[in-house]
């Protein structure tokens, strides 16, 4: 059995163009998501969306909509779990899009410290959404400096705001050395994909080539969290995209998280979210 690494992403704007600007309605979105990274800082807008997401260290569940700035070189999950309505918005660009001595230029300070900030994963507020969400979508109608006048307003318009969550609040980056931190991303890789089954930490250590008592050492010091911590809290993430989209009972809802104890379950539910998850599937049911 292999651990799979993170997969350097290529992208490729359209002829003339320094941004690539990519509209896809959910139900068509079938291609896998892969655990990956890329030089370009990356913005997502889901306009009625629900699914979950792997940010860096960050891992969560949506059900609404969402804008989210990406920063270079941050490894990511392509969003999954997908509903059959809505649409997504992707826009990549090079953090020099704007020229190699845009960072000279005194008005744009502000837009060079919202790329270091997205560094760590930016989620903006509702408000921000409303406001800048027409004008994200009409990246894709536009081309050429239209296109990059636009990008660079709302850029600016994010960049002046304060209404947003860090989801990487943790500081976990691969930016600084990725070599060595290749071990540590196809951990999460492995994770992602066998998270429902029994993971021991034995199991992942000999996977990572590193004795059981090393590898918990470095996984806590490059995460803040210990192995078993982030296995479970993957698995909550799953459980409450179930509690949303299925009419499942909570016990099996359980199981099909890679939970073995049904106490156990909703003791660490309870612990990571503040609620019960029978509490939380009924206020997702109110909104």
């Amino acid at each position: 059995m292999t651990i799979q690494k993170p997969i350097l992403k290529k992208i490729q704007p359209g002829l003339g163009s320094s941004v690539f600007v990519q509209k896809s309605t959910i139900e068509r979105a079938e291609q896998k998501p892969f655990w990956h990274y890329h030089p370009e800082i990356e913005m997502v807008y889901v306009d009625k969306g629900k699914g979950k997401r792997h940010i860096g260290n960050h891992m969560s569940y949506y059900t609404d909509s969402q804008l989210i700035l990406i920063g270079s070189m941050l490894p990511h999950i392509g969003y999954t779990d997908r509903p059959n309505h809505g649409s997504e918005l992707l826009v990549q660009f090079l953090p020099d899009f704007l020229g190699a001595g845009w960072k000279e230029v005194i008005e744009y300070n502000p837009i060079q410290a919202l790329f270091e900030r997205a560094k760590n994963g930016l989620l903006f507020s509702k408000s921000v959404e409303n406001k800048w969400g027409a004008s994200i979508h009409e990246l894709n109608h536009l081309q050429g400096f239209d296109r990059l006048h636009l990008l660079i307003r709302i850029l600016h318009g994010l960049s002046v705001t304060d209404e947003y969550e860090l989801l990487n609040a943790q500081h976990f980056s691969f930016e600084a050395n990725l070599q060595e931190s290749s071990r540590l991303e196809r951990v999460y890789s492995y994770v992602h994909q066998n998270f429902q089954q029994p993971i021991s930490v034995d199991e992942i250590a000999d996977l990572a080539s590193m004795t059981t008592p090393a590898f918990c050492r470095y996984f806590k010091k490059r995460t803040g969290k210990t192995f078993t911590q982030m296995v479970n809290e993957y698995r909550v993430v799953h459980a409450t995209k179930l509690l949303a989209e299925t009419d499942h009972p909570i016990e099996q809802i359980c199981y099909d998280c890679g939970f073995n104890n049904f106490s156990h379950f909703n003791n660490v539910f309870s612990r990571l979210t503040g609620s019960t998850a029978g509490k939380y599937r009924r206020e997702l049911k109110t909104l």
